[in-house]
């Protein structure tokens, strides 16, 4: 396991059993609470003996329901926990950038102030910084929600790895990447063999650490194996605020812009420029739903010289104008 990826004692090996706290939000990720909660059960399966319990509690005390509709029922109340749990992780999925229960961030920051470890899944650690509970932290959630994390809470350290273990806060992008996560986490607190004989039960024989990335290669994403190609697209990728022009592009692949759309136009069936606009707009599309940023900040973030040439342009690729798609909370 990564030695940089560590957790202070109350998650490590004690000689009773660890409380693991869930709270659901509703439309949490089905997969993502599973790939949490399965490699504590295995643990106990596997070694004999009771070395975690969990719990679930929700935001209301009722039942909730997953993006997929499966429902789940708190085992009690939030103002009935007597004794915290060593980690509480907060699942989510959907926009979490529109959940708004003060309630809900007033008790995770009283959890907080009793000492637990806080963790974040999927959606999970927007719900965190919306709490006030990742500020001068390093994070990481699903690539989705990472643009507007950033804008929206410049004082976070957000990450595109699949899962940070820093100090008393967890959080992880979701997915399988949980079950990386949390086999981590066994790895710490009862040792290497126990965390490898969980990840072979589960057929997981390539267990990731935390700084993996989380999106799939480009040659496997496109299809594409063209080295020139693959280097153009991903600097398109780390340049969507400040795009790079057309004739850079093909300079640092090393061929002429004319056999750069060639590539362009064989691979991805789409021009160079048609490929950029789409992957600005895209991001832009995400910032509308995710932010409440006025749409010339959004503009500009995507590489716009002007809020008219950007709603021109939004207007184009999705029919409908940019304020059509503002999020609501």
């Amino acid at each position: 396991m990564s030695p940089s990826t560590h957790v202070k004692a109350p998650i490590l090996g004690t000689t009773e059993p660890t409380d693991v706290g869930f709270m659901l939000i509703p439309g949490f990720a089905l997969m993502s609470y599973a790939s949490a909660v399965e490699p504590l059960r295995a643990a106990n399966a596997l070694s004999g003996r009771e070395l975690y319990r969990w719990w679930h509690v929700t935001p209301d005390d009722k039942a909730v329901e997953a993006s997929n509709g499966v429902t789940v029922l708190p085992d009690f109340a939030k103002t009935k926990i007597v004794a915290p749990p060593a980690l509480l992780l907060v699942c989510a999925g959907g926009n979490p950038a529109v959940y708004s229960n003060r309630a809900v961030f007033a008790w995770l920051r009283q959890i907080a102030r009793r000492g637990v470890t806080l963790g974040g899944i999927s959606g999970g650690p927007y719900i965190l910084a919306k709490a006030g509970l990742l500020a001068g932290r390093r994070c990481t959630l699903h690539w989705e929600h990472i643009p507007s994390l950033r804008e929206n809470f410049p004082d976070v350290d957000v990450t595109r790895s699949l899962f940070e273990i820093e100090s008393d806060r967890v959080t992880c992008s979701g997915g399988i990447a949980a079950l990386d996560m949390m086999i981590n986490l066994v790895a710490q607190s009862h040792g290497r063999d126990l965390a490898m004989a969980i990840s072979e039960w589960f057929v997981h024989t390539d267990l990731r650490e935390g700084p993996f990335p989380q999106r799939m290669d480009l040659r496997f994403r496109h299809g594409v194996g063209d080295e020139k190609l693959l280097r153009v697209l991903a600097l398109m990728e780390d340049n969507l605020e400040r795009p790079v022009g057309r004739d850079r592009l093909a300079a640092m692949a090393g061929i002429s812009l004319r056999q750069l759309e060639r590539l362009f136009n064989r691979h991805l069936g789409r021009g160079l420029h048609s490929h950029y606009l789409k992957l600005r707009l895209t991001r832009a599309h995400k910032l509308l739903q995710e932010t409440s940023l006025p749409i010339t900040n959004i503009a500009v973030a995507t590489g716009f010289a002007s809020g008219s040439q950007f709603s021109r342009a939004y207007r184009r690729e999705f029919g409908q104008p940019a304020s059509g798609d503002r999020m609501t909370r």
